[in-house]
C-alpha cells in the first residue's frame, strides 16, 4: 500500500471508530433510558468493541506507515497483541488492549438478566469462573474508557480532530 493509501485508511478507520462510538452513545443515552434491557447493554458492548476494532486498525496502519510492522493482522486478539508489542512504550495503549480483551470476554460469555425494565438493569456475565455484573453505570464507564482510547489513538496517529 502506498503512503497516501495508508494515511487515507488511517483516517477512515478513525471516522468509522467515531461513528460506532456515536451509535453506542445513542444506545447508552437514549435507547437505554427508555427500554432498560440487557439486550441494549449487550448492543452497547458490541458497538464499543467495533469502535475499538476500528481504532486498533488505525494504530496498526500507522505502525505500518512508520515501518514498525509489515502487515496488519485481521484477527482482533492478534491485533491487540501486535499493538502491545509495537506500542509497548505507551502504557495507556497496552492497558486499553487489556480492556478490549475484557469487553470481548463479556460479549462472548453466557449471561443472566436481572431487574430488566428498571433503573438497575443488570447483565451478569460469567467470565473465567467469575461473575461480572454489568449495570448502566458500568456501561457508562466502559463508554468513557472507549472514548478515551479513540482520543489517544487520534493523538498518536496525528489526525486532526474536527
Amino acid at each position: 500500500m502506498s503512503k497516501e493509501a495508508l494515511q487515507e485508511t488511517i483516517k477512515e478507520s478513525i471516522i468509522n471508530a467515531k461513528q460506532e462510538l456515536n451509535r453506542a452513545d445513542h444506545l447508552f443515552h437514549v435507547t437505554l433510558k427508555y427500554t432498560r434491557t440487557v439486550d441494549v447493554l449487550k448492543s452497547v458492548i458490541e458497538r464499543l468493541i467495533n469502535a475499538f476494532n476500528f481504532a486498533m486498525d488505525a494504530l496498526l496502519y500507522h505502525a505500518q506507515l512508520k515501518g514498525k510492522i509489515a502487515k496488519v493482522p485481521k484477527i482482533p486478539l492478534v491485533k491487540a497483541e501486535e499493538i502491545k508489542k509495537t506500542y509497548k512504550d505507551e502504557k495507556n495503549i497496552c492497558d486499553f488492549q487489556n480492556f478490549f480483551a475484557l469487553l470481548r470476554k463479556i460479549d462472548k460469555s453466557k449471561f443472566e438478566r436481572d431487574k430488566e425494565y428498571r433503573r438497575h438493569v443488570t447483565m451478569t456475565a460469567k467470565i473465567d469462573d467469575k461473575e461480572a455484573e454489568i449495570t448502566i453505570d458500568i456501561i457508562g464507564d466502559y463508554f468513557r474508557k472507549t472514548k478515551e482510547f479513540i482520543s489517544c489513538v487520534e493523538d498518536l496517529v496525528e489526525i486532526k480532530k474536527g
